[in-house]
């Protein structure tokens, strides 16, 4: 199956190189200049993934994110000439996948493109149902009681800690198996994201019971 990516940047010279690129290597790409452009291609086009500019000239991208986010769980990968951590943690709270910095290595994003869409695949192997709060996970067929919907890469970071139970991973363990190699050090995803599923899962996310943070070394799922 061909792999849809709405490409979302006011830049014409990256909107053309990505879509040059990204066309060779297979894929089925869509494009769009501005955030109300890419939610309606969005609508129509249902993309497997969004590469998506922060600065856009009519819309913030985390309101894009958000207006994604109000109807798939797509993943997203956020471009950005904003380095600074704050801007990380905004754009990966308001739900993006990962966050690329300008100027950027093609072959990287074609990597991290690789690596978010891998996530997209449920297991193929058998997986256990766990109980979360007042949820019941079904990680075989990625299903939540109560019609809760987590992004592709929250599945991943549940799997990796439900399929352990009782076990400590740590921080690197899963930067690198739900992430990838280099981001071994980005700690800040796991924050976000690990509050995210809280949130969503957990009957007091301030208090988890479930979903247990080990300071300074990794995370655990108590069942």
């Amino acid at each position: 199956m061909t792999i849809k990516i709405l490409v979302v940047d006011d830049e014409p010279q990256i909107v053309r190189a990505l879509r040059i690129n990204l066309k060779a290597r297979g894929y089925e790409v869509e494009t769009a200049r501005d955030g109300a452009s890419a939610l309606h291609v969005a609508a129509h086009f249902h993309p497997d993934l969004v590469v998506l500019d922060l600065g856009l000239p009519d819309l913030e991208g985390t309101e894009v994110i958000a207006g994604l986010r109000g109807w798939t769980t797509v993943p997203i990968i956020v471009l950005s000439g904003r380095a600074g951590s704050a801007d990380k943690v905004e754009a990966l709270d308001a739900g993006a996948d990962d966050y690329v910095t300008k100027p950027f290595g093609l072959d990287e994003l074609l990597a991290r493109i690789r690596a978010v869409t891998r996530r997209v695949q449920p297991p193929e192997t058998e997986s256990p149902i766990v109980t979360i709060g007042a949820h019941t996970v079904d990680l075989a067929t990625r299903s939540i009681s109560g019609d809760v919907k987590l992004t592709p890469t929250e599945w991943q970071l549940l799997e990796h800690l439900a399929r352990h139970p009782g076990k400590l991973i740590t921080q690197r363990e899963l930067l690198h198996d739900v992430w990838g190699p280099q981001y071994q050090t980005e700690t800040n995803y796991l924050r976000q994201y690990m509050a995210r599923l809280r949130r969503k899962l957990e009957d007091d996310p301030a208090r988890p019971r479930h979903l247990l943070t080990e300071p300074g070394m990794g995370y655990r799922f108590r069942p």
